[in-house]
């Protein structure tokens, strides 16, 4: 094995590790502690889980901002894996992972705005109308966040199919992931709710964890391994 690909290796690796830290603190942040204090359509019980349960909205926004961080690190480390084999690619995954961790960052605003308006002297009613905006811009962004997060994948995608340098099963997995993300968005401003949206994702989580698990793994194939 040459040096060069014994690097090219360990920076597989390490964008393995800040991709499942990606996934792991997601998890974590979204659909475990999330729950626990935004209720939907209901912003005076969503108050009442703030002022009663403030060290959770805090963990809440702490995993948020550790999302954010993890988001561009993993973006910065996949366009130093993948720069010398597409650098087209490698920005464009960049630039749109970096735009996905911008709207989580506003999500990551509203929260600790809610957060202030919580502890505020505002009379109850302003602080349920403040609650209620601030709760729809993080469920916005995070929405809007899911179309970078499909155009992201995308590019990643492409890399492997293209190189052959990870299985190219896996590439076209992230492929149609990265569209069924970017559909899924669509559908929901478009006002379409129904059980199949819901499925236009599972692609794409599939990809993320073969992925990860390929990265941390494997790492990456020489040149030279195209079988």
């Amino acid at each position: 094995m040459s040096s060069s690909h014994q690097s090219l290796k360990k920076n597989a690796r390490i964008t393995g590790i800040w991709y499942l830290s990606l996934a792991v603190f997601g998890v974590l942040g979204f659909l475990v502690f999330h729950p626990k204090v935004f209720i939907t359509g209901d912003p005076a019980a969503t108050l009442q889980n703030i002022i009663e349960n403030e060290s959770i909205i805090r963990t809440r926004l702490l995993l948020e901002l550790v999302i954010v961080l993890s988001q561009v690190l993993a973006a910065v480390w996949f366009y130093k894996l993948f720069r010398l084999i597409n650098e087209w690619a490698a920005w464009s995954l960049a630039i749109w992972g970096t735009v996905n961790a911008v709207a989580i960052m506003i999500s990551a605003i509203a929260m600790g705005s809610m957060i202030n308006v919580a502890s505020s002297s505002l009379v109850t009613d302003e602080q349920i109308l403040l609650i209620a905006v601030f709760h729809n811009i993080i469920s916005n962004a995070w929405a809007v966040g899911s179309l970078f997060f499909g155009l992201w994948l995308i590019p990643m995608g492409y890399i492997v199919t293209h190189s052959r340098r990870m299985p190219v099963w896996l590439g076209y997995t992230l492929i149609i992931g990265g569209f069924g993300y970017m559909l899924s968005t669509f559908f929901h401003y478009s006002g379409i709710e129904s059980s199949f949206t819901e499925y236009l994702t599972i692609p794409a989580t599939v990809g993320e964890f073969w992925m990860i698990g390929y990265l941390l793994i494997f790492g990456i194939r020489s040149d030279t391994s195209i079988t």
